[in-house]
C-alpha cells in the first residue's frame, strides 16, 4: 500500500516534470529558431557579398561591407538623425517625473489622469504615427489652421528638414511619457516617509528633500527608464519611415535601423545591412556598459 502511494506520486510528480520542461522549451526554441540562429547567419553574412536574398554567386569578401557602412556619409547623418531624435527619452524621463510627482499630491482623478496618460503608450505605433502627420499636415492639419495667420504662407512641418526631427521628437514624447509616469509614480509612493521626516528635522526645505530623499530613492527607476529609452530610441525606425518612406527632406529621417531597411530591402545588399546590424549592435552595446559603469556614481539602491 505504502509503495504504491509513493509510486503514484513519484508519477504524478514525472509527468509535472515533464509538462513543465516542454513549456518551458517553448521560448528557448522560439530564441534559437527566430534569435540565434539568425544572429549567427548574419555574423557570416555581414563578411559576404550577397546579391538578392539568396547565396547564389555569394563569396567572402573580408569585411568591405563594413568599410562600405563606415564610408557612407549617409551612415553617419543616420548616425545624427538617431541621436537626434532620442532626444525625447530624455524629455520623457524630466517630464514623467514632473507629473508623477504632481499625481502624488491629495488631487481628485489621480487615476483617470494615470490612465488618459498611459493611452497613448499602449495605441498602435501606425496609429499614433499617422495622426500626427495629419496634425501637422501642411494645408489641412490643426497646427497651421491655429497658428497660420490668413494669407501667410503655411509651415511645410514634414517637408522641411529644421522641423521635421522636431515634430517626430514631439510625438515621441506625447506617447511615451505616460510609460513613465506610471513607474514614478509607483516609484514615488514607495519612498520611505522616515525618509522626509528626518529631512525636515534636519531643516530641509521641500526643494531640498525632493533633491536629497526623492531623486536618490527613485534613481534606479529613473536608470531603468534610462537605459531602456536609449535602447529603443537607437532603434527607431517606424515613425520615421511612416512618414516618409523616402527618408525625409535631406535624409532627416534616415535612422540607423532605417538605413539597414534600406539597404536590405531597396538596394538588396543583404551583406551591407547584415554589416550595419552588426555596427548597431556594437553601439548599443558600448552605451549600455558606459551607463552601467556611470551608475555606480549616481544610482542607490539602499
Amino acid at each position: 500500500m505504502y509503495l504504491d502511494s509513493v509510486y503514484k506520486t513519484r508519477k504524478k510528480n514525472n509527468k509535472e516534470n515533464v509538462s513543465g520542461l516542454l513549456l518551458s522549451l517553448m521560448p528557448v526554441i522560439g530564441f534559437l529558431l527566430f534569435g540565434l540562429v539568425p544572429m549567427i547567419l548574419a555574423i557570416f553574412m555581414a563578411f559576404m557579398h550577397i546579391e538578392g536574398f539568396n547565396f547564389d554567386n555569394s563569396y567572402f569578401n573580408h569585411g568591405q561591407n563594413f568599410v562600405t557602412v563606415l564610408s557612407d556619409s549617409i551612415f553617419w547623418q543616420s548616425i545624427g538623425n538617431t541621436f537626434y531624435m532620442s532626444l525625447s527619452t530624455f524629455i520623457n524621463i524630466i517630464l514623467a517625473l514632473v507629473v508623477a510627482f504632481l499625481l502624488t499630491k491629495n488631487i481628485r482623478g489621480k487615476k483617470v489622469f494615470r490612465t488618459i496618460y498611459f493611452i497613448p503608450y499602449v495605441c498602435s505605433v501606425v496609429a499614433i504615427t499617422l495622426m500626427w502627420q495629419w496634425i501637422f499636415n501642411t494645408n489641412y492639419g490643426i497646427i497651421n489652421r491655429l497658428f497660420t495667420a490668413p494669407g501667410q504662407k503655411p509651415t511645410d512641418w514634414w517637408g522641411d528638414a529644421a522641423t521635421f526631427t522636431p515634430c517626430l521628437i514631439i510625438m515621441g514624447v506625447w506617447s511615451g511619457t505616460g510609460y513613465g509616469i506610471i513607474l514614478y509614480g509607483a516609484a514615488l509612493t514607495n519612498v520611505n516617509n522616515s525618509l522626509y521626516e528626518a529631512a525636515k528635522v534636519d531643516g530641509a526645505n521641500s526643494f531640498q528633500s525632493f533633491l536629497h530623499v526623492t531623486l536618490p530613492a527613485i534613481s534606479p527607476t529613473t536608470f531603468y527608464l534610462l537605459i531602456t529609452g536609449i535602447i529603443g530610441a537607437l532603434q527607431e525606425f517606424a515613425r520615421p519611415q511612416i512618414i516618409s518612406d523616402a527618408g525625409g527632406p535631406n535624409n532627416a529621417g534616415v535612422t540607423v535601423v532605417f538605413y539597414l531597411y534600406r539597404q536590405a530591402f531597396k538596394y538588396y545588399n543583404m551583406g551591407v545591412a547584415s554589416a550595419t546590424a552588426w555596427l548597431l549592435a556594437a553601439i548599443i552595446l558600448v552605451f549600455t556598459v558606459i551607463n552601467f559603469a556611470v551608475s555606480r556614481l549616481w544610482v542607490s539602491y539602499d
